[in-house]
């Protein structure tokens, strides 16, 4: 897991060929969003997002709420809790309460402010078991 990176490059496992939603700037939504297709964000939203894809937060936009989703980009402003595989807060982006991922990514100038938990995935915690069940057959 990386905590900072001072790369420009892109996540190469987003999928750019599905469908993408736009909350433009000057839009002021509240309520809940299912979505199983991409969600960019310029204006500003509060409520609980799901998305079984990329939730991306633009230099203008503003979420208030819950975020669930594969990866979440953070540009704007996110306040409350995130709950996704990749987590980048980009440069002049904003992130205040909690994160839960896997990878986690902040750029130069991009700012956290709350708790994170890393999220391991199934089989790395297979592989843990594993190990910690070989070195207590070693001990006895």
């Amino acid at each position: 897991m990386g905590f900072f990176n001072n790369s420009n490059q892109s996540h190469k496992n987003t999928k750019s060929d599905s469908t993408t939603t736009i909350i433009t700037a000057g839009t002021k939504i509240t309520g809940n969003i299912n979505l199983s297709c991409n969600l960019y964000i310029d204006g500003y939203f509060e409520g609980n997002i799901n998305s079984e894809q990329e939730i991306n937060i633009g230099k203008k936009g503003k979420i208030k709420g819950e975020i669930t989703a594969l990866r979440v980009i953070v540009q704007g402003l996110a306040e409350g809790s995130i709950n996704a595989t990749r987590v980048d807060i980009k440069p002049d982006g904003k992130v205040t309460g909690s994160i839960e991922s896997e990878e986690f990514v902040i750029e130069a100038k991009g700012i956290f402010e709350g708790n994170s938990l890393v999220k391991t995935s199934l089989s790395e915690k297979l592989k843990d078991k594993k190990e910690d069940f070989i070195e207590k057959e070693d001990i006895q």
